[in-house]
């Protein structure tokens, strides 16, 4: 797991234009590493090794020993080097200050390659012999693809199901269309695409030609959102920042209000470059929805602006233009040509409105009130056709009639018509790339000097500047190179075309794939005990609303892809009633508790009837393997109730590190790194015996589990909020394995009540603190459950802030703390859904306040030894070390084995990293400085060092 871990980073953070090709075809949200999923796949296929095995295949090196059968298994996954050494060379040079002279990693990114015939034989020999027959795959919420994308790599007879037809359309065109027609169709989509792409020009060239000649050529348009000054009636350009290229070669811009001495009627714009900049380019003129008009420098209220937006009043103006030259990118100031060549696309496009209307190539459905859409609605945008200019709408209605007419030649030319619309269909996701990179969702990123995706975020966040595509001959030019570049890869690392193999090879065994639209709790496609594998990456809870982002492309798709699949676009916008997300705009009638609740409920019915009919497709010796990225305990607790409910057993859990590690480490965040692998079979139906189990028959089970599962993980080199998920597994499989548990306590009237899986989850929580302080420490330790609670999170979220459920259930995991006891102790600050965890000077408590926890240097017992510790801390901070060591002499605390065991916790929990030489936590550099000038004994890591402790035998031995 350790190697699948590093390839799936190497993977999520590529060179520049070095990412899977899956994903540059369509933009899904929250894809799994490839690499990732062919570990899932084929690792929950294969057998154990044993001696037997071995045996049953003398006549095959791969699975002779155990280690012979795990490199062939990292082989089959693309592991084609050792990830491991190459990662601990790069960190120790890192750590060194130093650079390697060439890249440790000796071998392509695992992805890239596809396993040899030879190999693929042998997987096939050894699998049938395993299951009886060639296995099946299924991943009923397929999305992006990822999964059933790697088990076609492996010709494994694959379904892709999914309820949102963007999706389904994206899984057509990544796997159905490859696997049928392999890399030879991408002849066929340069012919048609670039007859696409001339019709395109000629009827967008005079909307943008004249902007081009010899010495420059215009690539983005740059435009700031407009609201009217409430007091001079004039237009006030709202800039975040005023640059539009930082670093050695800077270029800002300058808003001219005056020519001369006299005062203009509308803003202009004048580009300042290099030396020339003498303003702060950093100060715009809106921050925290606030502006400050530059006519008379007064602020402009963000009620105001919201209500411009609103009522339709605001605008949007042309402020920078970025060119290409021969002596490579540049910017100009916006002319009089630019402002007409807008004006004559404006005027087009009403022009062509009535017969658009009639032919329905515009879209005017609504922008619903949902949890992502509702960003939208505060500034005035109440239909996806005004997320676009009218610029941008008559380029984007322009590409859906010459789609339609050239579906038609194409049609009418190539005589295979399944062929005919697959090629239609792919030159229809031209259109998507088209609208992902040109709207106004697409910001300017200044530090590439591209324009950013519409979906840099998972969200629609109004972007006051954005950018537009210069379409007259560049957009469609660009979206056809990337289709194909999309397309011909994902088609030759299917067919597993590579150096070892010609496509007459690979094509011996031709991949097998079913793509569905239906809801994934009602698969009437897929017939009883149909899968061997049932392999899910489930919606994540409340992270990403599939079905309000995707709007954004299906109400466009259904005017183009609805032509060749009527039955699938026919809805107005995509399903959210079936949607298993918990999605609290759904509820929005109920107070914000009951949402909450009602949302979280309905994902856990949801849940619970997908997994119920992965439990029916499946075999009765299947598998169901479910990879799960969620860092909240009510997303764990739904996953882990629906799994229950649905009958299954969880038999083990693997952590795997999925994402970008990149500021991990800084403080104020906490994100989760890592997938786990939840390894699931059917529960035997036969009825249990009559004695229930109660939850005190099975904590002993819950802590050694936790206790085994975290030593594994953390040798593993998992921290932070990975190393708790990596307990879940485990602590759910014992629950799991001795259902149903019933909850020690009875309800109000009596009756025993199932227990929910967060109680055994909280048992889990307390063992991992337990441990973590015996590692910290480096001995088994008793502090008090304020200390405890603070050494827990810094340790476990390794961030100040963190949310506040995780803070809520970690406080009741360390000795039945609630968030209140905290706060009134001041350890911590509770708002909008998140906790802050507070400095010592933020604890400071004034004389004559009683209270019995804080900071207080005229105090001289502490009942808490994080507040003793936090003392020191202010008292160094305000007076210097000398003050502080002689204020621990005055109390005994400079001898005191629990002060000084507190302070190893923290030196080793509390993040370390700089920037810029600058600390991120500020009391981790006075912690270090104290230890260092007075506790020589005490272990202070480096801050490029991670903390990896021998390991310990926690019981005290």
């Amino acid at each position: 797991m350790a190697e699948i871990g590093i390839e799936s980073r190497r993977e999520s953070s590529p060179i520049p234009g070095q990412f899977p090709k899956l994903k540059t075809l369509h933009v899904w949200w929250a894809r799994r590493p490839l690499v990732a999923s062919a570990a899932a796949v084929v690792g929950s296929l294969m057998p154990a090794w044993s001696p037997e095995l071995a045996q049953r295949f003398e006549d095959r090196p791969e699975l002779a020993t155990a280690k012979d059968y795990r490199e062939w298994f990292l082989r089959l996954c693309g592991v084609w080097g050792d990830p491991v050494a190459a990662r601990r060379a790069s960190d120790a040079a890192k750590a060194r200050g130093e650079r390697l002279p060439g890249n440790p990693f000796t071998y392509k990114q695992a992805y890239k390659n596809s396993p040899t015939p030879e190999h693929l034989a042998l997987l096939h020999r050894l699998l049938e012999s395993t299951w009886g027959r060639m296995p099946t795959v299924s991943d009923p919420t397929a999305g992006g693809g990822s999964i059933p994308y790697e088990a076609l790599r492996y010709r494994l007879p694959t379904h892709a199901n999914d309820l949102n037809p963007v999706a389904t359309a994206v899984l057509e065109a990544g796997l159905e269309f490859p696997a049928r027609y392999g890399p030879d169709l991408a002849a066929d989509l340069r012919r048609w695409g670039d007859e696409l792409v001339n019709r395109l020009q000629a009827r967008l060239a005079p909307f943008f030609e004249a902007h081009h000649n010899q010495k420059e050529r215009a690539a983005n348009f740059i435009f700031a959102r407009t609201v009217a000054c409430p007091r001079t009636d004039k237009t006030v350009p709202l800039l975040p920042n005023r640059w539009l290229r930082r670093g050695d070669k800077p270029v800002a811009v300058r808003v001219i209000t005056h020519s001369g001495a006299v005062e203009r009627a509308e803003p202009g714009f004048e580009l300042v470059e290099g030396d020339e900049i003498d303003f702060d380019p950093d100060r715009g003129t809106i921050t925290r929805g606030k502006a400050v008009s530059v006519w008379d420098h007064l602020i402009i209220d963000g009620d105001y602006i919201k209500a411009e937006a609103r009522a339709g009043r605001m605008g949007e103006v042309l402020y920078a233009v970025a060119i290409r030259t021969p002596k490579g990118r540049g910017f100009r100031a916006p002319t009089a040509t630019d402002f007409e060549a807008l004006a004559a696309a404006e005027r087009e496009r009403a022009r062509l409105a009535p017969q658009w209307q009639r032919d329905d190539l515009l879209p005017d459905e609504p922008i619903p009130d949902g949890n992502k859409t509702r960003e939208p609605h505060n500034y005035g945008m109440y239909r996806w056709r005004q997320m676009f200019t009218p610029r941008q709408l008559l380029v984007h209605g322009c590409f859906v009639q010459q789609w339609r007419k050239l579906t038609t030649d194409i049609r009418a030319e190539i005589a295979e018509r399944d062929r005919a619309e697959a090629v239609a269909a792919l030159l229809a996701f031209m259109g998507d790339k088209a609208l992902a990179f040109n709207s106004k969702q697409c910001g300017w990123h200044v530090s590439r000097q591209t324009i950013a995706p519409a979906f840099s975020m998972h969200a629609f966040p109004l972007k006051w500047t954005f950018a537009e595509f210069e379409a007259g001959t560049e957009l469609f030019a660009w979206t056809l190179s990337q289709l194909l570049d999309a397309y011909t890869q994902i088609a030759e690392l299917l067919v597993g075309v590579d150096a070892s193999s010609t496509l007459e090879q690979a094509r011996v065994t031709p991949a097998q794939v079913q793509i569905t639209t239906s809801n994934a709790a009602n698969m009437t496609a897929a017939p009883d005990g149909s899968a061997t594998l049932v392999c899910i990456d489930p919606p994540y809870y409340d992270n990403v609303m599939y079905a309000e982002l995707s709007d954004y492309f299906y109400v466009w798709l259904k005017r183009t892809l609805g032509w060749l699949r009527p039955d699938r676009f026919n809805a107005e916008l995509t399903d959210k009633a079936n949607e298993a997300v918990a999605n609290r705009a759904r509820f929005a009638a109920a107070s914000a508790r009951q949402a909450r609740s009602l949302a979280d409920h309905d994902y856990t019915i949801k849940m619970a009837a997908i997994f119920a009919e992965c439990r029916r497709v499946l075999v009765d010796e299947g598998v169901l393997t479910v990879m799960f990225t969620h860092k909240g305990a009510d997303a764990w607790n739904a996953l882990g109730t629906s799994l229950l409910q649905a009958g299954f057993v969880i038999g083990t859990s693997w952590p795997v590190h999925t994402e970008s590690q990149q500021s991990l480490h800084q403080a104020g965040q906490n994100s989760v790194s890592s997938t786990i692998l939840l390894v699931c079979r059917k529960r035997p139906s036969e009825a249990r015996g009559s004695e229930r189990t109660y939850l005190s028959d099975i904590v002993a089970d819950i802590r050694q589990t936790t206790a085994d599962a975290l030593t594994r993980a953390h040798d593993n080199g998992l921290s932070g909020v990975d190393l708790l998920l990596s307990t879940y597994g485990p602590a759910l499989a014992v629950l799991s394995g001795r259902w149903p548990v019933y909850a020690t306590e009875a309800t109000e009237d009596g009756t025993s009540r199932l227990l929910r899986p967060e109680e055994a989850l909280d048992i889990a929580r307390a063992e991992v603190t337990r441990r973590l302080k015996a590692r910290l420490v480096g001995r088994p330790v008793d502090f008090d459950p304020l200390t405890d609670f603070v050494i827990a999170a810094w340790e476990l979220f390794k961030a100040r802030v963190f949310p506040f459920d995780e803070a809520r259930r970690l406080g009741l995991a360390v000795g039945g703390q609630d968030i209140d006891d905290l706060k009134l102790a001041r350890i911590l600050e509770a708002k909008s859904g998140k906790v802050e965890l507070c400095s010592p000077r933020q604890r400071l408590r004034r004389d004559g306040d009683e209270h019995a926890f804080g900071v207080n240097r005229t105090r001289r017992e502490f009942t808490a030894t994080l507040d003793a510790v936090h003392t020191a801390l202010y008292v160094a901070d305000l007076d210097g070390l000398a003050a502080a060591k002689a204020w621990l002499d005055e109390r005994g605390l400079s001898r005191d084995q629990r002060f000084i065991d507190c302070m190893q916790a923290l030196l080793r929990a509390i993040p370390r990293s700089r920037k810029n030489d600058q600390w991120n936590v500020a009391e981790a550099e006075t912690l270090d400085r104290l230890a260092s000038a007075y506790f020589e004994d005490l272990d202070r890591p480096t801050a490029r060092e991670e903390y990896t402790p021998a390991t310990l035998d926690l019981d005290g031995k």
